[in-house]
């Protein structure tokens, strides 16, 4: 067990990080409650990429054609960012049951986006929800069923396998990709008990790293659910995402709350960052 304690911050003074994605040698990210979509480069200077006038972005992703997609999240729909600027590329809410989040986009241009199932900050009655899939056209469908909060999405680098953490389920979940899309073969990769997982991503050994909030860290875990390594975080953390110009630089997303009033109000939230073993590899 490799344990690291002192983290570096890139960027702070945000209502709420989410979505980090490595592109184009820059960190995009969703200031969730700040309404805005940034990419940061490696000395910290921020670029406004959009602003969403009447919703909060989280996850993010790239067609093939280069376009950028954003979940919109109490809307309920796959926004997607061009020249003229910010258009519906998919209707979600006739699957989600609540506020849709993270996502991950594969190399064909489709996108697996997960939802709340929920409202969770209103101590309503916890409910299962539902992973769509959106297919290159904006047409939607069911890819599962069930699952407990359904956040953080990883595909490996052969394209064959989708694995997704389901936060208050405690553990992540593996799909074999059909070729359609459409995920069969449903199992357990890890449970992690103590831990809520929320952002996650993939390193080149195989590793995932996870973002977990209520456990103040990020933990790379392996298949089986064996923790290989730990970064504590004095706030808590949300989101991780590998990048940098050799791959290992785990930037983590990090707040002292996730209540879009505290959020709003607070600015707690950072990028913070540190050097790992193994570079980041499949997508996002």
């Amino acid at each position: 067990m490799t344990d690291i304690t002192k983290t570096k911050t890139l960027v702070d003074g945000l209502c709420f990080g989410e979505g980090p994605r490595w592109h184009n040698d820059r960190l995009y990210f969703s200031d969730m409650h700040g309404n805005t979509v940034y990419a940061a480069d490696t000395s910290g200077n921020l670029e406004t990429i959009v602003q969403l006038e009447d919703d909060e972005p989280s996850g993010l992703g790239w067609l093939p054609d280069g376009r950028m997609l954003i979940v919109s999240m109490r809307n309920r729909k796959l926004l997607v960012l061009d020249g003229g600027g910010l258009t519906e590329f998919a209707d979600l809410s006739g699957i989600a049951t609540y506020h849709c989040n993270d996502m991950v986009t594969d190399l064909e241009g489709r996108s697996y986006v997960g939802n709340f199932g929920y409202d969770l900050h209103n101590d309503a009655e916890f409910q299962k929800a539902a992973l769509i899939l959106v297919h290159p056209d904006g047409a939607t469908e069911l890819a599962a069923d069930d699952l407990a909060f359904p956040n953080g999405t990883v595909i490996t680098p052969d394209g064959k396998t989708l694995i997704v953490g389901e936060s208050f389920g405690a553990r992540l979940t593996a799909f074999d990709i059909n070729p359609d899309g459409s995920l069969a073969n449903r199992r357990e990769w890890a449970q992690m008990d103590g831990a809520v997982p929320d952002g996650i991503c993939l390193d080149e050994a195989g590793g995932i790293w996870v973002a977990s909030p209520v456990s103040n860290e990020a933990l790379r875990v392996i298949e089986g659910g064996e923790v290989t390594d730990r970064v504590k975080i004095e706030n808590q953390a949300y989101a991780c995402m590998l990048g940098g110009a050799d791959g290992k630089t785990l930037f983590i997303m990090t707040s002292k709350s996730s209540h879009p009033d505290e959020c709003k109000t607070e600015k707690s939230a950072a990028v913070e960052f540190v050097t790992v073993k193994h570079a980041g590899a499949g997508l996002p």
